[in-house]
């Protein structure tokens, strides 16, 4: 799947151009953040996760570029900018993050 079929802005599609494809991460997470969903991804190092995040970033910065509405967290979500009450310490990260879409690419 080439860089121009995840919805990426010809300017930057040309940018990548030098990679051969995206990767399994970039696959995944590039559509979901072009739609202005929140993202939390796992993958080994190397393995593209920081150009998944910055391309849509990118894009969403330009002038004139259309971006979708955020989505509106549910009624019973906290703030984006408060833990959660029920917050503690754990490695099960996304219970905290009810609105993110977990990525894990092997």
């Amino acid at each position: 799947m080439p860089f121009a079929s995840l919805g990426l802005i010809d300017p930057l599609v040309r940018a990548v151009g030098t990679y051969a494809a995206p990767t399994p991460v970039q696959t995944a997470a590039i559509p979901v953040i072009l739609q202005g969903r929140d993202v939390l991804a796992t993958a080994q190092t190397g393995s593209g996760k920081t150009t998944a995040f910055v391309l849509p970033l990118l894009q969403g910065s330009r002038p004139n570029t259309t971006r979708p509405a955020p989505s509106t967290p549910s009624s019973s979500s906290p703030p984006a900018n408060s833990p959660p009450s029920s917050a503690k310490s754990s490695n099960n990260a996304p219970s905290t993050y009810p609105n993110a879409s977990r990525l894990s690419a092997r």
